[in-house]
């Protein structure tokens, strides 16, 4: 009776340890996603490289059509005009000036060629005195390295707001005619515009 039980039960032989199905990646997986990863890569960098350019071509504007700005608001505030001049002293650099003459009578400063140096025109002034010109500077600005101005002329800002520049060199400076002067900046060919019009008003243009 034992024997026919045993009997009747299936023997299974004796298995050795479960064989693993897990293997790695083949070298043809590994070189078509290098692959793959290497052609993302190139679409990438050009698209990075526009974005930058972008970026620090606006800050690099904003920068100047905010100095604009100051520079109006410093002629109406102190009743006396004020001047920036662009790539002075040198390439890059931009500052704003009180005019140490008139409108109409200009002083020999204000067309010198080292009217923007700090070495010769500290900023702050040596004194507040109003009857010391200039005390109204303001400080040598510096646009980014890899951007340059492409079109610039010094424009003038009267205590009446009115904005000037120096067209067909008589004084005083006419009033800058419709539709405005553009300021342009550049950067790997890419361009930014400050337009400024007669009546001082300054625009970032998109």
């Amino acid at each position: 009776m034992a024997a026919s039980l045993l009997c009747s039960f299936p023997v299974r032989a004796s298995q050795g340890p479960a064989v693993r199905q897990d293997r790695g990646f083949s070298l043809i997986e590994l070189l078509v996603t290098t692959a793959l990863i290497a052609i993302v890569s190139a679409m990438a960098v050009p698209l990075m490289t526009n974005a930058s350019d972008a970026i620090k071509l606006s800050q690099a504007t904003r920068q100047v059509e905010r100095e604009l700005q100051t520079a109006r608001l410093k002629a109406v505030s102190v009743n006396q005009p004020m001047r920036i001049r662009f790539d002075c002293p040198a390439a890059k650099q931009y500052r704003m000036v009180e005019l140490v003459g008139t409108p109409s009578v200009p002083a020999a400063t204000d067309s010198a060629a080292n009217r923007c140096s700090l070495a010769n025109f500290p900023y702050p002034a040596a004194d507040k005195d109003m009857l010391t010109r200039p005390n109204n500077d303001g400080p040598l600005r510096q646009i980014e390295a890899s951007v340059s101005f492409q079109q610039s002329t010094t424009i003038e800002f009267w205590p009446d707001g009115s904005a000037h520049s120096n067209t067909g060199g008589v004084n005083p400076w006419p009033t800058i005619a419709s539709p405005g002067t553009n300021i342009i900046l550049v950067r790997n060919g890419k361009t930014r515009t400050v337009l400024v019009n007669g009546v001082g008003k300054v625009q970032l243009l998109p």
